[in-house]
C-alpha cells in the first residue's frame, strides 16, 4: 500500500472522539503531534500563535465548566490550547527577524525589506482584524495536528465549544498577551461509552464537494 492511501485511510479512521480512556500517548507520538503542529505553514512564516500543552489533572478539571463540561477535556491524555497573540507588534516582528537570522545565517539588514512589507500588512489592520488574521492561521495548523494524531493512531477532537475569557483566566493568558481560539483534545477512544466507535463517516461524494471549471 503507497504512503498516499495510508495516510488516506488514516484519515478515513478517524473522528471526533466524544469518549476517551484517559490512557496517556506516549511521548514520541505527542512529540510527532506536536512538532507537525509547529511546522504548519503560516503567513509570511510569522507564528502568529502559541499553543498551550494542558495535561495537569486539576487544570483540566478547572477547564472543564468553561468547556460545557465536555467529558474529553479530562479524559484526554492532554488538551493542546491554541491561542493567538492580542495584538501582533513590531517586537514579534522582530523577534521573528532574529529566529531567521539566527537559523539561516543571513544578516539583519538583509531582511529589512521583509520586515517593511509585514509591518504593512500589520498597520493596516486593527487589534481585531490582527486577531481574526492570526485565528486562520492557527486553526491550519490545527489540522496539521489532527492529520499528524491519525497518522500515528490517536484519537483528537476540534472544540470550540468554550468560553474562551474563563478558559483564558485559568491558564492566565491575558497576561502573555494572548487569547484562545480553539482546543484540541488528544488520547484514545473510550469504544464502549463512544456512541459513535465504528460508525461510518459521513462526507459529501466528491462530485459534490469539487466544482470543477
Amino acid at each position: 500500500m503507497s504512503l498516499e492511501q495510508q495516510f488516506l485511510d488514516q484519515l478515513r479512521w478517524r473522528y471526533a472522539t466524544k469518549r476517551m480512556n484517559g490512557t496517556k500517548i506516549p511521548a514520541d507520538k505527542l512529540q510527532t503531534i506536536l512538532e507537525a503542529t509547529r511546522l504548519a505553514p503560516a503567513s509570511y512564516g510569522l507564528q502568529s500563535f502559541r499553543v498551550l500543552v494542558v495535561e495537569n489533572d486539576e487544570l483540566r478539571k478547572a477547564m472543564q465548566p468553561a468547556s460545557w463540561n465536555q467529558p474529553q477535556i479530562v479524559e484526554s491524555s492532554q488538551v493542546l490550547v491554541f491561542a493567538v497573540r492580542d495584538n501582533l507588534s513590531e517586537a514579534d516582528v522582530e523577534e521573528y527577524l532574529a529566529d531567521i537570522v539566527a537559523q539561516r545565517g543571513v544578516t539583519r539588514e538583509s531582511l529589512e525589506g521583509f520586515k517593511g512589507y509585514i509591518m504593512g500588512s500589520l498597520n493596516a489592520a486593527d487589534a481585531d482584524g490582527k486577531r481574526a488574521w492570526a485565528t486562520k492561521q492557527a486553526y491550519i495548523a490545527l489540522g496539521f495536528a489532527m492529520a499528524a494524531a491519525a497518522v500515528a493512531e490517536v484519537d483528537a477532537t476540534p472544540m470550540e465549544g468554550f468560553a474562551p475569557d474563563q478558559i483564558d483566566e485559568i491558564l492566565g493568558l491575558r497576561a502573555q498577551g494572548l487569547r484562545s481560539v480553539v482546543m484540541l483534545a488528544i488520547g484514545y477512544r473510550n469504544a464502549e461509552a463512544d456512541y459513535l466507535t465504528g460508525a461510518k463517516k459521513v462526507r459529501m461524494p466528491a462530485e459534490r464537494f469539487f466544482i470543477n471549471r
